[in-house]
């Protein structure tokens, strides 16, 4: 569990749009379970009086207009300086009971994120195909990026000073927890899981989210991460099925010229011939990115390394 005793800075960071009917359970519940941290609640264009109900509460009531998650959280870790960030959404699905137990791993294990892995208390909680999404997602993003994460959309996490401060925040909308995921992967920093109860939106309350629109932004996402950080395992995988393809085409041809000496169907000779240009120009075009992907991500690493862990220098 965190000592309450530590002088640390601890801002609950809650972006929300239209959730009057959960945002002051939100706030009320963690700072209760946080009686030293600031709840800041960030309003995305909401058209109900979530900001007033926040205030009301006992939040510090920002605003971003910019549409959008990833927009809302870009800007609350480019605002608020702390030493612990604790991330939730303001629909109260998580359980702010559980927040002393994961900033008390983040600081006693030196950790940059501790993800809470949800674990549904009623059958509601958990839609199956929200369920069914996020296990492809998070298997896709293991698949390429490396096994870390067994709830890669989880919106409930603690990150730390540094994090927070070298992440760049690039996507818009709800992907922000596939970019979150693996920028602590790709960094290779210390992270944890612990498993919290995940319960379900309160009566009058309805979810932003689009299990089908948000699961294909996400999947682009991944493929844009995917081309970005791993640029040889992307461009690589096209040489696989342009080279495939032709020697596919062109081994009948290959066939045939050894029993004949000669190349019949001139134009799938050459159809498959620029098919093999191609997929050697896809695997030279990620031989050369992949060098300048790593010379970027050891910057990345530096600037990470070079941010103190707390606001006043590392205290451990």
């Amino acid at each position: 569990m965190f000592d309450p005793n530590l002088d640390l800075q601890i801002a609950v960071i809650v972006p929300c749009r239209n959730e009057a009917a959960s945002i002051s359970a939100v706030v009320r519940d963690f700072r209760a379970a946080l009686p030293s941290a600031t709840v800041f609640v960030y309003d995305n264009n909401s058209d109900d009086e979530t900001a007033k109900i926040a205030r009301e509460a006992g939040a510090v009531v920002r605003s971003e207009t910019l549409p959008g998650k990833g927009n809302v959280v870009r800007r609350m870790f480019a605002d608020i300086d702390a030493d612990i960030y604790v991330l939730v959404d303001g629909d109260d699905t998580y359980d702010a009971a559980s927040a002393g137990k994961l900033v008390g791993k983040l600081e006693s294990d030196i950790l940059d994120m501790v993800s809470a892995v949800r674990v549904s208390v009623d059958d509601e909680s958990y839609r199956p195909g929200h369920r069914l999404g996020n296990f492809v997602l998070t298997g896709i993003v293991a698949l390429i990026f490396g096994s870390r994460s067994s709830d890669m959309l989880s919106g409930y996490r603690i990150f730390s000073r540094r994090f927070a401060k070298s992440f760049p925040a690039l996507t818009q909308g709800f992907e922000i927890e596939t970019e979150l995921t693996v920028h602590a992967l790709e960094l290779r920093m210390p992270i944890a899981e612990i498993e919290t109860p995940y319960r379900s939106r309160p009566s009058g309350s309805e979810s932003n989210l689009s299990t089908i629109r948000d699961g294909f932004r996400i999947l682009r996402v991944i493929l844009s991460l995917t081309k970005t950080e791993r640029p040889l395992y992307f461009f690589g995988l096209f040489f696989a099925i342009l080279a495939a393809s032709a020697i596919t085409l062109s081994w009948p041809l290959f066939i045939t010229f050894l029993e004949t000496g000669l190349v019949p169907r001139f134009p799938t000779a050459i159809l498959s011939t620029g098919l093999m240009l191609l997929a050697f120009l896809s695997l030279g075009c990620g031989v050369i990115l992949d060098t300048v992907t790593r010379g970027r991500q050891e910057m990345k690493r530096l600037h990470y390394l070079a941010i103190p862990r707390h606001r006043r220098g590392d205290r451990e």
